[in-house]
């Protein structure tokens, strides 16, 4: 083995002894996660191991004197890392920083018009991921996570998918082919759920993916991990496409 794979593994077993999570912890993490109970346990261990070594190199702190404490890093941690389950956690290296706020966030934002003209604005969001960190979340929406999903809703899905954005709503692709097999996908379910939400229909997905190709890349990837199973009959070709990126296949463990 290189020295640099030993490294590595020496490594994550330091980070995984130094982060265990405890039982108890894990089975209330689990009880509070429907969408992560369901799944078997070979796929349970494995994003507890990736929990572990996520906690171990991302840095939580609280905004407005909350106090992060072990279960709220942990929630975090397990939905965090459902999307990179088969895939790693490289895609997140990125950054380190992860903000958790009590309540909803405040953003300022500032654009200047057409004539020049500087206009600045507070957004109020559930969470944003910024180009180098920090992560931002509002802790009421992660915590509403079990609810939420009944909607398809889930703001560290939704977040930590961005963070695997490479740019318009498409994560990198090995290859050239894959890309535009993605892009083909990915443009016609985008303007037919554009459509739909400019006709005013009631849409399984949140209207909000219709902003942009990476709202829907990010809206639907939560819906995916959540609420699979009315998104694979009703989206079939965009469910076929993330279950392929994603290697995993949550529908059938619903």
């Amino acid at each position: 083995m290189p020295l640099t794979s030993l490294w590595r593994a020496w490594r994550d077993r330091r980070a995984l002894r130094r982060r265990a999570v405890p039982d108890a912890l894990w089975l209330e993490t689990l009880a509070s996660l429907p969408f992560v109970a369901c799944r078997p346990d070979d796929q349970r261990a494995e994003l507890r191991r990736l929990s572990s070594l996520f906690l171990d190199r991302k840095e939580f702190t609280g905004a407005g004197g909350l106090v992060v404490t072990d279960a709220m890093a942990v929630s975090i941690a397990v939905q965090a890392c459902l999307p990179v389950l088969a895939l790693g956690l490289q895609p997140y290296d990125r950054f380190v920083g992860i903000v958790i706020h009590p309540d909803e966030v405040v953003a300022p934002r500032e654009v200047t018009d057409e004539d020049g003209v500087v206009h600045r604005y507070d957004e109020i969001l559930a969470g944003e991921a910024m180009e180098g960190g920090p992560l931002v979340l509002s802790w009421p929406d992660v915590d509403a996570a079990a609810d939420a999903a009944d909607w398809g809703y889930n703001v560290v899905i939704h977040e930590f998918t961005h963070v695997l954005d490479q740019g318009g709503g498409m994560p990198q692709m090995p290859d050239a082919m894959q890309a535009r097999a993605w892009m083909g996908v990915m443009e016609t379910e985008f303007a037919a759920f554009r459509a739909a939400v400019d006709r005013g229909d009631d849409t399984l997905l949140d209207p909000y993916g219709a902003e942009a190709p990476e709202e829907f890349f990010a809206v639907a990837s939560e819906a995916f991990f959540v609420m699979p199973v009315p998104v694979r009959d009703e989206h079939p070709a965009l469910y076929a496409l993330f279950s392929a990126y994603f290697r995993q296949d949550p529908a059938a463990y619903r």
